[in-house]
């Protein structure tokens, strides 16, 4: 019922005024902070502007937020890095450790991995020198050791093969991130093709240069990917597993 006593201008504005349930419930309402929303600003951030982008301050941004609302849930920077790779391992699909099997279960799960990070340019900057935490993380890192140790791997060569391949991994995904980033500028003219590669090689004093002159075509040979395989071959050839 309108009330007849007030003064028609209010009478007239009442009429034109959504009830304050319903204006309530029509708003737009902000969603809450939260460590899921922070992951999944940063790895936005990540994709469409590069690894170096990412600041506190700029997945903020990204959140319509400030950098203080964030810390509520993170701690710093190397908390998001944390929750970068823990997000990412939570792809990686882990095999059943096979004793015969070792070396090729290790080569799929980390070849997952560096196509993970060859998603999101330079990520895998994330996961160096970092002490994970995120139980996605130790989980992927309990797999390797598991399938080490199917292996017959002996339990400290198996950790430290795990590092070492680990950071290979993380190195090679980096540096193809940096020459990706790097061909978009005109004016980086030094990286240079397989070609131009080849004529510098081939161009070189024979005198004090004379295998790499011959041997240049060799040098130059195979794709990244192809020395991705070789190197972790390399790697994983030399563990031999412990005698009985």
């Amino acid at each position: 019922m309108v009330d007849m006593s007030a003064d028609p201008r209010q009478r007239r504005a009442a009429r034109h005024a959504r009830p304050a349930a319903e204006a309530a419930a029509s708003a737009p309402r902000k969603k809450p902070i939260s460590v899921e929303r922070i992951t999944d600003a940063a790895l936005e951030v990540v994709a469409t502007e590069g690894y170096d982008a990412l600041t506190i301050r700029r997945v903020a941004a990204v959140l319509g937020t400030g950098p203080s609302s964030l810390y509520a849930h993170i701690v710093n920077k190397d908390d998001i890095d944390d929750l970068l790779i823990g997000r990412l391992y939570a792809e990686v699909v882990l095999p059943e450790p096979d004793p015969a099997a070792w070396r090729e279960q290790l080569r799929g799960v980390f070849t997952q991995i560096r196509d993970l990070y060859l998603k999101y340019p330079g990520v895998s900057r994330a996961a160096l020198a970092m002490v994970p935490t995120h139980l996605e993380t130790l989980r992927v890192g309990e797999g390797i050791l598991a399938i080490l140790l199917a292996g017959g791997i002996e339990p400290r060569t198996a950790g430290w093969a795990r590092d070492a391949l680990s950071l290979y991994v993380s190195a090679y995904a980096l540096e193809q991130s940096l020459v990706q980033q790097r061909r978009r500028h005109q004016d980086q003219e030094w990286v240079l093709s397989d070609e131009e590669l080849l004529d510098r090689f081939t161009a070189l004093p024979a005198d004090e240069f004379p295998q790499t002159r011959r041997h240049a075509a060799e040098l130059i040979s195979g794709t990244g990917h192809d020395r991705f395989e070789f190197a972790l071959g390399l790697l994983m050839n030399n563990l031999r597993p412990a005698s009985g």
